[in-house]
């Protein structure tokens, strides 16, 4: 009888997922290594001590930015510490955690401010997060092609590049480069995110992790508007005649569409839980559905209804089908402001009518006065954002497609059309190459789902802003894709990239329910 036995891991050899070396493990450096951990420890103190102060004094004086600022200086340290060393977790924590950083926004809603000030944008938390993490996922991904010699990429990958990088060479030629640029920079952080997560789930249990984060950030999102709701401050906004619900975002239909796309998802993986993550789930869908009602987003509620749908006929649930049905007339019947909110679509205004009049009439005539503008620029386009800083009534498109063209020309409508289209070749792949009743299915089922809901909701709205929601839309794209990749033999054998596929794992005719999302 033989025995083998393990490799020592080398001297010196950081993690997979980190991006700088921790050190050498050689016994010698073990009296500097204590020292400058006890140096940090002391300088760590004194940080925590001046932020704590500092913040103090400006609670004290009523400067908002003044205690968020300071702490997020300092907690934005830390992460990058994380994203340094453990680069998987920093990502976790991030999708987990996104929701809740426009608690702390500092520039406020910019739907319709033409004037915004960039310098308060650039300050907010979230702001700052998307720069740490292109900047760590750019070191990252570097570190990955150097150790491995190549990436996992992707048809869909490369078109949402074509998109980032249309989006980027638009902004240097824009009118107003700061706002453009800033855009663009939000765009990228999306391409990112979805490259990056491409290389993060090479098999079921790296999907699970990711899952478990999204709907951890749902929690933490629904936790906050039920208990800041207790207290008598329900956070919300008033739109004309409607206050909209907003969670924690600074806009409703934000929380809207974020509702919309976990909506959708998570109804589609619920079969395929343990009985007691379907507990938890289900708690979790049913807040997020009444709470999807309060947001009074038109498209984001006609976006998880149509999700819905393509749900239910994939999973061939009838009972679904009669759920979403009286979930409908419940929601109309006790919510009257939903119905009136529908309503306005037929009501005829001449204009805006306020922030909640676009009609279908006004949008059709604001995209016949916006059009005109990619004249000036058929190619590039007149720039990222600046449609809201080149009409009167500094509103953006509400119309994807149409904005790809303005604001990014021939050449980035091109790539979104082919990003499109790949969503949904993506969509169709999972669909064809998951193992029938599991969680793989749920997954490509899910996608499928939200893939139909972002079109149908992109042609009508500004869903490519909406750059919190589109974070967890693509981690649902990269799980689809990391199942869509897996080539399987005419037989019927695996012979996958990614052992999520491989049969020989879990038997197809007996499924197994697994512990979480």
């Amino acid at each position: 009888m033989t025995t083998t036995q393990q490799e020592p891991r080398p001297a010196g050899r950081e993690p997979d997922d980190a991006i700088v070396s921790g050190g050498s493990d050689v016994p010698g450096h073990a009296r500097p290594r204590r020292f400058a951990g006890r140096l940090l420890s002391v300088l760590a103190a004194v940080a925590a001590a001046a932020v704590a102060v500092s913040a103090g004094l400006a609670l004290a004086a009523g400067d908002r930015r003044g205690v968020v600022l300071p702490l997020a200086v300092v907690a934005g340290a830390a992460v990058g510490v994380l994203a340094m060393t453990r680069f998987s977790g920093y990502v976790i924590l991030l999708l987990a955690v996104r929701p809740l950083l426009d608690v702390v926004k500092l520039s406020g809603p910019t739907a319709g401010r033409a004037d915004t000030e960039q310098t308060s944008r650039l300050t907010d938390p979230s702001t700052m997060v998307a720069v740490l993490f292109l900047l760590a996922a750019g070191l990252w991904l570097a570190a990955q092609l150097r150790r491995r010699g190549r990436l996992r990429g992707s048809p869909l990958g490369w078109a949402m590049l074509l998109v980032g990088a249309t989006a980027l060479v638009s902004a240097v030629g824009a009118g107003r480069p700061t706002p453009s640029l800033l855009e663009a920079l939000r765009i990228m952080t999306v391409v990112v995110m979805f490259v990056v997560l491409e290389q993060l789930m090479p098999d079921r249990a790296a999907i699970r992790r990711i899952l478990i984060a999204c709907y951890g950030s749902l929690a933490l999102a629904l936790l906050y508007t039920v208990l800041t709701s207790a207290f008598g401050q329900m956070p919300s906004e008033v739109k004309g005649e409607f206050v909209r619900v907003s969670g924690p975002f600074s806009q409703s239909t934000t929380f809207g569409r974020y509702l919309m796309f976990l909506v959708i998802f998570g109804f589609a993986i619920h079969r395929f839980l343990a009985r007691r993550a379907q507990l938890v789930l289900a708690v979790l869908l049913g807040l997020s559905l009444v709470f999807l009602m309060l947001t009074n987003t038109r498209s984001a509620i006609l976006g998880a209804a149509l999700g819905l749908i393509v749900v239910a006929v994939l999973h061939r649930s009838a009972r679904m089908l009669v759920t979403l049905l009286i979930v409908a007339v419940a929601g109309v019947s006790l919510l009257p402001s939903v119905g009136d909110r529908f309503a306005q679509l037929g009501q005829d205004r001449s204009t805006g009518g306020g922030p909640t009049g676009n009609t279908m009439q006004w949008r059709v005539g604001f995209w016949v006065e916006i059009l005109p503008l990619a004249n000036r620029n058929p190619v590039t386009g007149i720039g990222p954002n600046m449609t809201q800083h080149e009409t009167p009534q500094a509103k953006k498109p509400h119309n994807d497609l149409l904005r790809a063209y303005v604001e990014t020309g021939i050449a980035g409508l091109l790539a979104y059309l082919a990003m499109l289209v790949l969503i949904l070749h993506t969509a169709r792949s999972a669909l064809r190459r998951a193992p029938p009743g599991s969680l793989e299915r749920g997954v490509a089922v899910g996608f499928a789902g939200c893939a139909v809901a972002f079109i149908a909701v992109s042609l009508g709205s500004n869903v490519i802003s909406n750059v919190v929601t589109l974070w967890y839309f693509v981690t649902f794209a990269a799980a689809a894709s990391a199942i869509a990749h897996g080539r399987a033999t005419p037989d019927g054998t695996a012979a996958s990239r990614y052992p999520i596929l491989d049969p020989s794992t879990r038997p197809v005719g007996n499924p197994r329910p697994v512990a979480g999302p």
